[in-house]
Protein backbone atom coordinates (compact mmCIF):
# COMPACT_ATOMS: atom_id res chain seq x y z
CA UNK A 1 0.00 0.00 0.00
CA UNK A 2 1.46 3.03 -1.35
CA UNK A 3 -0.16 5.77 0.34
CA UNK A 4 1.28 8.03 3.74
CA UNK A 5 -0.90 7.78 6.32
CA UNK A 6 -1.39 10.56 8.77
CA UNK A 7 -1.64 10.38 12.62
CA UNK A 8 -4.12 13.08 14.42
CA UNK A 9 -1.87 12.84 17.58
CA UNK A 10 -1.74 16.62 18.80
CA UNK A 11 -4.98 16.92 21.23
CA UNK A 12 -4.56 17.94 24.95
CA UNK A 13 -6.20 14.53 26.20
CA UNK A 14 -7.90 16.34 29.09
CA UNK A 15 -10.20 13.47 29.39
CA UNK A 16 -7.18 11.19 30.75
CA UNK A 17 -5.65 13.60 33.01
CA UNK A 18 -3.68 13.18 35.40
CA UNK A 19 -1.92 10.57 33.35
CA UNK A 20 -1.76 13.01 30.21
CA UNK A 21 -0.34 15.66 32.50
CA UNK A 22 2.99 14.25 31.74
CA UNK A 23 2.81 12.40 28.77
CA UNK A 24 0.73 12.60 25.52
CA UNK A 25 -2.13 10.19 25.23
CA UNK A 26 -0.04 8.84 22.24
CA UNK A 27 2.15 7.20 24.52
CA UNK A 28 -0.10 6.51 27.27
CA UNK A 29 1.12 2.28 28.49
CA UNK A 30 -0.82 -0.15 27.02
CA UNK A 31 0.57 -4.08 28.19
CA UNK A 32 3.58 -2.59 28.82
CA UNK A 33 4.09 -0.30 25.36
CA UNK A 34 3.38 2.86 24.31
CA UNK A 35 -0.16 2.82 22.37
CA UNK A 36 1.51 4.33 19.24
CA UNK A 37 3.91 1.59 18.63
CA UNK A 38 0.41 -0.86 18.16
CA UNK A 39 -0.60 1.56 15.66
CA UNK A 40 2.61 1.54 13.98
CA UNK A 41 2.69 -2.29 14.19
CA UNK A 42 -0.74 -2.62 12.86
CA UNK A 43 0.02 0.01 9.70
CA UNK A 44 3.27 -2.07 8.73
CA UNK A 45 1.26 -5.11 8.79
CA UNK A 46 -0.39 -3.69 6.65
CA UNK A 47 1.96 -2.60 3.87
CA UNK A 48 2.11 0.91 5.33
CA UNK A 49 5.79 2.35 4.77
CA UNK A 50 5.80 6.19 5.63
CA UNK A 51 3.39 7.65 8.82
CA UNK A 52 2.79 10.87 9.70
CA UNK A 53 2.49 12.20 13.32
CA UNK A 54 0.11 15.32 13.57
CA UNK A 55 1.47 16.83 16.90
CA UNK A 56 0.74 19.52 19.00
CA UNK A 57 0.78 18.86 23.05
CA UNK A 58 3.99 17.37 23.99
CA UNK A 59 5.20 16.30 20.70
CA UNK A 60 8.51 16.38 21.30
CA UNK A 61 8.25 13.64 23.50
CA UNK A 62 6.26 11.16 20.48
CA UNK A 63 9.00 12.29 18.47
CA UNK A 64 11.62 11.01 20.79
CA UNK A 65 9.89 8.09 21.91
CA UNK A 66 9.02 6.57 18.64
CA UNK A 67 11.80 8.03 16.17
CA UNK A 68 12.16 8.34 12.32
CA UNK A 69 10.86 4.94 11.75
CA UNK A 70 14.24 3.30 9.96
CA UNK A 71 14.69 0.61 12.84
CA UNK A 72 11.32 -0.94 11.35
CA UNK A 73 12.01 -0.26 7.63
CA UNK A 74 9.57 2.74 7.97
CA UNK A 75 9.57 6.59 7.45
CA UNK A 76 8.03 8.64 10.46
CA UNK A 77 7.36 11.77 9.74
CA UNK A 78 6.11 14.65 12.70
CA UNK A 79 4.41 17.81 11.74
CA UNK A 80 3.80 20.13 14.50
CA UNK A 81 0.61 22.33 15.08
CA UNK A 82 2.83 25.36 15.39
CA UNK A 83 2.18 28.35 18.17
CA UNK A 84 -1.73 27.66 17.98
CA UNK A 85 -4.17 24.07 17.70
CA UNK A 86 -5.60 24.02 13.93
CA UNK A 87 -7.99 21.06 15.20
CA UNK A 88 -7.86 18.17 13.20
CA UNK A 89 -8.65 19.61 9.78
CA UNK A 90 -6.08 22.30 10.13
CA UNK A 91 -3.36 19.87 11.10
CA UNK A 92 -3.85 18.14 8.00
CA UNK A 93 -4.03 21.22 5.83
CA UNK A 94 -0.76 21.98 7.35
CA UNK A 95 0.86 18.46 6.79
CA UNK A 96 0.45 18.76 3.08
CA UNK A 97 3.39 19.25 2.30
CA UNK A 98 4.71 16.24 3.65
CA UNK A 99 1.39 13.85 2.59
CA UNK A 100 1.03 14.49 -0.58
CA UNK A 101 -1.75 13.99 -3.12
CA UNK A 102 -3.43 11.60 -1.37
CA UNK A 103 -3.27 10.16 2.11
CA UNK A 104 -5.74 7.83 4.63
CA UNK A 105 -5.72 9.47 8.13
CA UNK A 106 -6.61 7.94 11.47
CA UNK A 107 -7.10 9.23 15.03
CA UNK A 108 -4.26 8.87 17.72
CA UNK A 109 -6.28 7.11 20.21
CA UNK A 110 -7.75 4.78 17.84
CA UNK A 111 -6.47 0.94 17.15
CA UNK A 112 -8.35 -0.24 14.36
CA UNK A 113 -8.69 -3.66 12.97
CA UNK A 114 -9.37 -3.52 8.95
CA UNK A 115 -8.38 -4.23 5.59
CA UNK A 116 -6.70 -1.20 4.84
CA UNK A 117 -4.53 -2.21 1.07
CA UNK A 118 -8.71 -3.01 0.02
CA UNK A 119 -10.08 0.66 1.56
CA UNK A 120 -7.44 2.31 -0.35
CA UNK A 121 -7.93 0.44 -3.87
CA UNK A 122 -11.81 1.06 -2.99
CA UNK A 123 -10.72 4.67 -2.78
CA UNK A 124 -8.46 4.88 -5.73
CA UNK A 125 -11.28 3.32 -7.85
CA UNK A 126 -13.70 5.42 -6.93
CA UNK A 127 -12.24 8.55 -8.34
CA UNK A 128 -13.95 10.64 -5.39
CA UNK A 129 -11.73 12.98 -2.94
CA UNK A 130 -12.79 11.30 0.15
CA UNK A 131 -13.85 8.26 1.82
CA UNK A 132 -15.18 7.46 5.00
CA UNK A 133 -15.29 4.33 6.87
CA UNK A 134 -17.77 3.32 8.97
CA UNK A 135 -19.25 0.44 11.31
CA UNK A 136 -22.40 -0.67 12.19
CA UNK A 137 -22.71 0.78 15.95
CA UNK A 138 -26.71 1.04 16.68
CA UNK A 139 -25.16 3.41 19.55
CA UNK A 140 -23.40 0.33 21.07
CA UNK A 141 -19.67 2.00 21.33
CA UNK A 142 -20.53 5.70 20.87
CA UNK A 143 -22.97 7.64 19.34
CA UNK A 144 -24.20 6.60 16.03
CA UNK A 145 -23.26 9.80 13.20
CA UNK A 146 -23.86 7.77 10.10
CA UNK A 147 -26.89 6.95 7.99
CA UNK A 148 -25.01 4.19 5.48
CA UNK A 149 -27.90 2.17 3.10
CA UNK A 150 -27.41 0.00 0.27
CA UNK A 151 -23.78 0.68 0.29
CA UNK A 152 -24.37 4.48 -0.21
CA UNK A 153 -23.14 7.02 2.45
CA UNK A 154 -26.12 9.18 2.71
CA UNK A 155 -25.71 11.62 5.99
CA UNK A 156 -22.95 12.42 8.61
CA UNK A 157 -23.82 14.62 11.23
CA UNK A 158 -21.10 14.24 14.14
CA UNK A 159 -22.78 17.09 16.58
CA UNK A 160 -26.71 16.39 15.29
CA UNK A 161 -26.87 12.79 15.04
CA UNK A 162 -30.46 11.52 13.87
CA UNK A 163 -32.39 8.53 15.47
CA UNK A 164 -32.25 6.97 11.98
CA UNK A 165 -28.35 6.87 12.06
CA UNK A 166 -27.34 3.28 12.56
CA UNK A 167 -23.47 3.54 11.85
CA UNK A 168 -20.96 5.85 12.97
CA UNK A 169 -17.51 7.13 11.81
CA UNK A 170 -15.15 4.33 12.31
CA UNK A 171 -11.78 7.00 12.93
CA UNK A 172 -9.85 6.20 9.50
CA UNK A 173 -10.35 8.11 5.80
CA UNK A 174 -9.16 8.67 3.09
CA UNK A 175 -8.25 12.10 1.08
CA UNK A 176 -6.85 13.68 -1.68
CA UNK A 177 -4.79 16.63 -0.56
CA UNK A 178 -7.24 18.50 -2.99
CA UNK A 179 -9.85 18.48 -0.54
CA UNK A 180 -7.91 20.36 2.00
CA UNK A 181 -6.65 23.23 -0.41
CA UNK A 182 -10.29 25.13 -0.23
CA UNK A 183 -9.43 26.03 3.55
CA UNK A 184 -7.64 28.49 4.37
CA UNK A 185 -4.15 27.51 5.84
CA UNK A 186 -3.31 27.79 9.53
CA UNK A 187 -6.73 28.17 10.64
CA UNK A 188 -8.74 25.61 12.80
CA UNK A 189 -11.23 23.52 11.37
CA UNK A 190 -12.42 20.11 11.73
CA UNK A 191 -11.97 16.73 9.84
CA UNK A 192 -15.93 16.77 10.27
CA UNK A 193 -16.15 19.58 8.26
CA UNK A 194 -14.26 18.10 5.68
CA UNK A 195 -16.41 15.31 4.99
CA UNK A 196 -19.91 17.24 5.39
CA UNK A 197 -18.47 19.60 2.68
CA UNK A 198 -17.57 16.81 0.36
CA UNK A 199 -20.70 14.58 1.08
CA UNK A 200 -22.89 17.97 0.48
CA UNK A 201 -20.74 17.45 -3.32
CA UNK A 202 -20.98 14.30 -3.96
CA UNK A 203 -17.34 13.97 -3.31
CA UNK A 204 -17.27 11.41 -0.63
CA UNK A 205 -17.77 7.53 -0.50
CA UNK A 206 -18.52 4.97 2.22
CA UNK A 207 -16.95 1.68 3.49
CA UNK A 208 -18.37 -0.43 5.65
CA UNK A 209 -16.00 -2.40 8.02
CA UNK A 210 -16.72 -4.68 10.24
CA UNK A 211 -14.34 -5.07 13.16
CA UNK A 212 -14.73 -2.95 16.31
CA UNK A 213 -12.87 -0.06 17.17
CA UNK A 214 -10.77 0.10 20.06
CA UNK A 215 -10.00 3.87 22.20
CA UNK A 216 -8.11 5.39 24.41
CA UNK A 217 -9.72 8.72 24.43
CA UNK A 218 -11.83 8.25 27.55
CA UNK A 219 -10.86 6.47 31.16
CA UNK A 220 -13.54 4.02 30.51
CA UNK A 221 -11.97 3.26 26.63
CA UNK A 222 -8.52 3.50 27.92
CA UNK A 223 -9.28 0.45 30.23
CA UNK A 224 -11.15 -1.61 27.71
CA UNK A 225 -8.43 -1.23 25.63
CA UNK A 226 -5.83 -2.23 28.13
CA UNK A 227 -8.22 -5.61 29.05
CA UNK A 228 -8.03 -6.38 25.38
CA UNK A 229 -4.79 -6.03 24.40
CA UNK A 230 -3.50 -8.10 27.58
CA UNK A 231 -5.85 -10.53 27.08
CA UNK A 232 -3.52 -11.13 23.89
CA UNK A 233 -0.20 -10.86 25.23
Amino acid sequence: MSLPVAILAGGLATRLRPITEAIPKALVEIAGRPFAEYQIDWLQSQGTSHVVFLVGYRGEMIRDALGDGRARGMNVDYVFDGPQLLGTGGALRRALHVLGPAFVVMYGDSYLRCDLPAIVRTFEQAGRSGLMTVLHNDNRWDRSNVLFERGHLLAYDKHGPTPDMRHIDYGLGVLKGSALTRYPADRAFDLADVYRDLLAAGDLIGYEVSERFYEIGSPEGLAEARAWFESRA
